[in-house]
């Protein structure tokens, strides 16, 4: 008999280790998932919806609790402010709990974390906002920026920033497509398996599969509990991977006995899928910075029973002369600050800002600078990132061409949430025309 988990508890710890103890979302979700399999699919879903949830909209959470409560959020002991974050949340946007219940069970959270004196506070504080949830008073609309920043939880500077570059629909489109609820896509390889055996597989697994009309390749998966519990998966028939970053593949329009090398590939994603377009031909080299990195690549590599890819660890940032005008196609798909994954990974809104941001521009560029001479004259070097911030993506493009003027650009495109399927993403084609 497995000991019974609360739920509430768990949800709470889960939300302490991402907000203070910085660790990242999807990796404390899939921990405690990995931990408590026996629970069922209905106690799994409330605990991701909660933690995913109270972070992708704790700035306007954060906004509404400083309306009603006389110590303001950032006053708060971690604890407490943790529990009246993921209690608004649920009264706010989870109609199948009554206020009353969450009040209940956040009082006795508090008590049972040793909060006994502030088992009131936390008490009226809810009660208050329950009572006047549908009279919130928001910023007015014609303050853009504190409007978007409260109605799409995004941080002002973010939206000062993605405002001088998009117009405000957009801006507001994006926000928008980052708080929806998306289905999984997965990739499977075609000289493998047809669509519609794949499809018929895992309908007999009780997943939802659907058709993606603009990759032929690409499934939606939805209605599994978790995937490692589908023997499909575990079989390596397909890949997990954004739609966005299947487009890399895509474009590469790699031939047959290719010699390709992928910089900074982990989970392998797109290495994998150059490996399949081989069809046994050629041969893929995907690297990455850590043995840890270079361990995911390797599990995926094994997954898919692919030959020609192997996985290596090797710092982008350091010149392999082993290496110089060896590929046929360099993938640059580079660490960036993944602005255009936020529907993903809530947090990183939190743990991004201008200093790191102009910190990874210049790290593109250094890696970009060594990785162009493992190209071969004719060949090319395709640089994706999954952001949409247009320093990382176009301005280095502009300043790449500057400097370097044996190559010339083939096509650039980026992906905008809302407008595109898939995340927010960039691709650029640079060809090297000539030598010197």
């Amino acid at each position: 008999m497995q000991a019974s988990v609360n739920e509430r508890e768990l949800v709470l710890d889960m939300l302490l280790q991402i907000t203070r103890d910085g660790e990242y979302s999807h990796i404390v979700i899939k921990n405690v998932l990995d931990k408590y399999q026996y629970l069922d699919k209905r106690e799994r879903a409330f605990i991701t919806r909660v933690v995913n949830g109270t972070l992708e909209r704790m700035i306007e959470i954060d906004y509404i609790i400083n309306q009603f409560s006389k110590v303001k959020v950032n006053k708060m002991k971690p604890v407490i402010r943790t529990i009246l974050r993921s209690s608004v949340y649920q009264m706010k946007y989870m109609d199948s709990v009554p206020d009353s219940a969450i009040c209940n069970e956040a009082v006795k959270l508090a008590g049972k974390r040793g909060f006994v004196n502030l088992k009131g506070f936390v008490n009226g504080v809810l009660r208050n906002i329950g009572r006047n949830l549908d009279k919130i008073s928001y910023p007015d609309e014609k303050d853009q920026e504190a409007f978007i920043s409260i109605k799409y939880s995004l941080p002002e500077w973010m939206v000062k920033q993605w405002l001088k570059v998009y117009d405000e629909e957009t801006v507001k489109m994006i926000g928008k497509a980052f708080m929806e609820e998306k289905p999984l896509t997965v990739r499977f390889d075609e000289h493998k398996i047809k669509k519609a055996e794949l499809i018929s597989i895992l309908e007999k697994e009780g997943v939802t599969a659907g058709e993606v009309p603009e990759i032929p390749c690409a499934l939606y998966l939805s209605g599994y509990d978790h995937l490692s519990a589908l023997p499909s998966f575990c079989e390596g028939l397909y890949q997990v991977q954004d739609l966005s970053s299947m487009q890399v593949a895509l474009w590469s329009e790699v031939k047959a006995g290719d010699q390709v090398l992928d910089v900074c590939a982990a989970p392998g994603g797109k290495a994998i899928h150059i490996a399949e377009l081989l069809n046994g031909t050629g041969h893929v080299e995907a690297r990455d910075l850590t043995e840890y990195k270079v361990a995911l690549i390797r599990d995926n590599i094994e997954r898919s029973g692919l030959t020609n890819i192997n996985a290596v660890c090797q710092d982008a940032a350091i010149y392999d002369p082993h290496k110089k005008e060896t590929a046929d196609i360099v993938i640059a798909d580079l660490p960036c600050s993944g602005l255009g994954v936020l529907g993903k990974k809530p947090d990183l809104r939190y743990k991004m800002n201008e200093k790191t941001e102009a910190d990874l521009v210049e790290l593109q560029k250094k890696i970009l600078s060594v990785v162009k001479d493992y190209v071969k004259p004719g060949g090319k070097l395709l640089y994706s990132t999954c952001t949409i911030h247009r320093e990382e993506n176009e301005g280095n493009v502009e300043w790449f061409l500057k400097e370097y003027p044996e190559f010339e650009l083939v096509k650039e495109k980026q992906m905008i949430p809302g407008r595109d399927a898939g995340d927010g993403f960039y691709i650029a084609i640079l060809k090297r025309v000539n030598h010197e």
